[in-house]
């Protein structure tokens, strides 16, 4: 009967169909799991099989490339040897998985000799990755014409994936993973291992990126990141240079190591074109020094009077010296192409040997037990060999023999007089395996040391099978056995960093996805000088412990403000001329635990004469939260967070500002939150924040308290509620003060002259800061002439508001306070110190926004204090009784 016809286009289309995913599967992209195409895995297999270990002697390429193509590659010599050189070559894999031996090609650009030339064996990374083959690891399959069976893929115990990388172009599809360091990627696994969550920005702080054989440097790590979360990224590539000035006025500029695949005639040849093309003129030479100690060593020759750094630059514009390694992370995973992100191919790998060191395991669990079932039978022949020989001697053939031995009873009594065991439960009847051993003995192994070698067999047996067990129990263990394994590739193979990464980012690129989102304590000084730090660096201490110093701080200046935020969050700065600039935490300056930091306004573009006054930290900016601003001569405006989120470096205007005024406090206030404002003269006013409606950035605000002739405000606070357990700290220029509870202060209508909060006197003097206080806070007073005085709020009296106050610190008659501040709680003498106060910022912050109340503005920082006075605090003084003054409010002005 005649065959129907073929539609030419369905058969091209699935015979083309067949063909791209030969192509794909079987011959151009590696496994995820031992990162080999099929080739490099077969050409390894038959070294094995030809007994090619790394301890023993090499053997012509030609005979191996021969066993391979005869078992498993029948594919041609053509695509083999080359396979076989290429994994020999240094400037190709960043190690080995064939010690050569002979010609195998030069980083110049020669090819390998002819194979019947050269000889080769496998390197020990090989043999790691082929160790265990034979204990039922991995699923074998048969050859081509199934006279042979080939693994699918290798137990790969070295993370060949990563390390040496791949690079392959299938059908519609291309490969191309660089190689990395070995001691990064073991790293990167066993942090993989001990936080499955770890992140991105985690496995980073191990496997810093791409570790090329031929060195180089890597512009940036922007790339690098693209490549690791989206398996697809660009990374430029440089040869890393020195420059060398000579007598005579040239220079020379020396290139050391070139980008990866880059051949040096290739590389010599564009600089000759360039060169003589006049496409780069300041070249007098180019030199090749290289030599067999030193591979790459390139001169180039700059004239007399040109600069060589222009000359550089036109270099890595013009020639290969800079390059673009295109990142394709494409590995086979159960036989289907896929991109994989780092973290993926991490884990895959990870999953792969688990399920090796599962099938080891078993299998030796097997062959354990199987060897444990024999020495039994052999121990209680043994025991009772009399018999035994009875009953071999009257039989009449070993058939009869191992039928006979097999019809023997075994009770529990005699098995554990046998094993030594008193917990051996006995199964039945010797079996037929235990037969054939008992029938196999040698007259020698009756001796009594042979039957304690037999004993001891046993006993180490029981444990192997024990140990066995509990692995496959406990999967904890399967990656206890996978970590030391790396840690044990890590000290054997490992080797220093090749490939330099530099901080150049060329090109368009986002840094925040350079900076890795965690939490950094910030720290602001009195005069202004910040810093931030990883919170572990703050350790916790045993209960009663010495503590440890917050920062090292310029005499007369004091931590003043710390708090805990994420790197991607945001602090905003307020300037003494109503203008707010941005900060990311992570531009602000890294330092150590005992560093000053870095002054505030040499990060800011600050106008000539601009003061920073007061910051905030903001986590996210929500829409149902404000901002209040005061200012010297009593105006208040709120204006919704969310009108501060577009940052600009110049910085935005906060309020507007009349002439002579100028923003003196800034709070965060929400729905229910009452404001608190006092002036020098003693006064004070509070009203719900609800008083002072929502206005835009560039609104003059509105009047918050009515001034008195030749008054101002000193300070403002925010106070949760009619109902704020707190209480507030007012401190006037003669070292005077008192504290009072926040709930004396009645609510008033915004506008007023509000209520007396100290009664001014010649003798305290007027105010000059107030702040918002519990019992376990300290402060910290600065006087004008340098002095500073730290203090518990606890040991201040709480009395009521129209008092005079009590002695805070002893003054000179020509000095008086110029400051207050309250100290963050890492700097209290608690036996924890800062270790606490982290502790507990980061707990709050885990859970929701942690900000201060209100940032109260000081003056100028004072000068360096001459010395520290201790004082204590005085008697709380009598004071007349002064009625309230009654609200009396203004029109509302904008």
């Amino acid at each position: 009967m005649p065959t129907p016809p073929l539609n030419i286009e369905d058969e091209l289309k699935e015979s083309y169909l067949n063909y791209a995913m030969s192509v794909i599967v079987s011959r151009a992209l590696p496994d995820v799991r031992d990162g080999l195409k099929p080739s490099q895995r077969r050409i390894l297999v038959a070294m094995r099989d030809l007994g090619l270990s790394p301890g023993g002697g090499t053997s012509k390429c030609a005979g191996i490339v021969g066993e391979t193509m005869k078992r498993y590659h029948p594919h041609g010599d053509n695509s083999i040897y080359p396979t076989l050189a290429r994994m020999a070559q240094w400037w190709n894999m960043r190690h080995l998985l064939i010690t050569g031996q002979g010609n195998f090609g030069s980083i110049h650009g020669l090819p390998p000799a002819a194979m019947r030339y050269t000889e080769a064996k496998l390197s020990p990374v090989a043999a790691e990755m082929l160790e265990d083959i034979n204990l039922d690891t991995v699923d074998f399959q048969p050859n081509y014409d199934e006279k042979y069976s080939e693994p699918r893929v290798l137990p790969g115990k070295f993370p060949n994936l990563l390390v040496n990388g791949s690079g392959g172009i299938a059908v519609g599809m291309a490969t191309s993973i660089p190689p990395h360091n070995l001691g990064e990627v073991c790293d990167a696994l066993v942090a993989l291992i001990d936080d499955p969550d770890i992140d991105l920005h985690g496995l980073m702080e191990h496997l810093h990126g791409p570790d090329f054989p031929t060195g180089g440097t890597v512009c940036g790590k922007f790339g690098i990141m693209e490549a690791y979360r989206t398996g697809r990224g660009r990374i430029t590539l440089r040869a890393k240079y020195e420059i060398e000035e000579l007598k005579d006025g040239r220079s020379h500029i020396v290139f050391t190591e070139i980008p990866y695949q880059l051949t040096k005639e290739t590389l010599l040849k564009k600089l000759a074109d360039l060169v003589n093309g006049g496409r780069i003129t300041g070249i007098s030479a180019v030199d090749d020094h290289s030599d067999r100690k030193q591979p790459v060593r390139v001169v180039v020759t700059v004239k007399r009077g040109e600069d060589p750094n222009v000359i550089l630059n036109q270099l890595f514009q013009y020639s290969p010296l800079q390059d673009t390694f295109s990142v394709i992370m494409l590995a086979l995973v159960d036989g289907r192409p896929r991109t994989l992100a780092l973290k993926e191919i991490l884990r895959l790998y990870l999953d792969h040997r688990v399920v090796v060191i599962r099938r080891r395991t078993q299998y030796q669990l097997r062959q354990a037990r199987q060897r444990a079932h024999v020495v039994e039978g052999l121990l209680i022949a043994l025991h009772y060999i009399d018999e035994v020989i009875r009953v071999i001697r009257s039989s009449a053939n070993p058939t009869e023999a191992r039928a006979r031995l097999m019809g023997l009873e075994v009770s529990d009594q005699i098995l554990r007089r046998a094993l030594d065991s008193p917990d051996a439960k006995a199964t039945g009847p010797l079996t037929r395996n235990q037969a054939d051993a008992i029938l196999a003995m040698r007259l020698q192994q009756l001796t009594g040391l042979e039957a304690d070698k037999l004993a001891d067999e046993y006993k180490k047996l029981r444990e192997d099978i024990a140990r066995y067990e509990a692995i496959l129990a406990d999967e904890r263990l399967i990656y206890d056995l996978i970590r030391a394994d790396l840690r044990e590739l890590k000290q054997k193979y490992s080797d220093a960093r090749r490939t330099e990464i530099s901080s150049e980012e060329l090109g368009d690129f986002d840094k925040e996805a350079l900076i890795r989102e965690e939490y950094m304590v910030v720290t602001i000084t009195n005069a202004g000088y910040i810093k931030r730090l990883p919170p572990s660096t703050y350790r916790a201490q045993g209960r009663g412990g010495r503590g440890i110093a917050a920062t090292s701080t310029r005499e007369g200046d004091f931590l003043e403000h710390m708090f805990v935020a994420l790197t991607h969050d945001y602090i905003l700065f307020f300037s003494d001329r109503g203008k707010v600039y941005w900060l990311k935490v992570y531009d602000i300056p890294e330092a150590g635990r005992t560093a000053a930091g870095r002054a505030i306004v040499n990060l800011l573009q600050l106008e000539e004469g601009e003061r920073i006054t007061g910051f905030l930290p903001v986590r996210q900016f929500v829409e149902d939260e404000y901002l209040m601003m005061c200012t010297r001569r009593g105006t208040v405006k709120k204006t919704e967070l969310t009108a501060f989120k577009r940052p600009l470096g110049r910085g935005i205007i906060a309020l507007g500002l009349d002439e002579g005024d100028e923003l003196i406090a800034v709070g965060r206030v929400k729905a229910g939150d009452h404001v608190l404002i006092s002036t020098r003269q003693g006064m004070a006013i509070r009203f719900d924040e609800s008083d002072a409606r929502a206005m835009g950035r560039t609104a003059h605000g509105v009047r918050g308290i009515n001034l008195e002739e030749g008054d101002e405000v000193v300070g403002m606070i925010v106070a949760a509620g009619q109902d704020d357990p707190a209480s507030l700290l007012t401190v006037c220029e003669r070292g005077y003060g008192k504290r009072t509870a926040l709930t004396e202060y009645r609510s008033q209508n915004r506008g007023g002259k509000g209520l007396i909060d100290i009664k001014t006197t010649d003798r305290n003097g007027p105010v000059v800061a107030i702040a918002k206080v519990t019992e376990d806070d300290e402060v910290m007073l600065t006087t004008v002439g340098g002095n500073i005085i730290r203090t518990r709020v606890g040991d201040v009296s709480l009395i009521g508001r129209n008092t005079q106050g009590v002695r805070l610190i002893r003054l000179d008659d020509d000095d008086s306070v110029s400051s207050l501040a309250k100290l963050p709680e890492e700097e209290l003498s608690s036996a924890n110190g800062v270790a606490d106060a982290v502790a507990d910022a980061l707990a709050e912050a885990g859970v929701s926004e942690s900000s201060p109340d209100s940032v109260a503005i000081a003056p100028p920082p004072p000068s360096p204090a001459d010395h520290i006075l201790n004082d204590g605090v005085g008697p709380a003084e009598a004071s007349d009784h002064v009625d309230d003054l009654d609200a009396d409010g203004e029109p509302d002005r904008e």
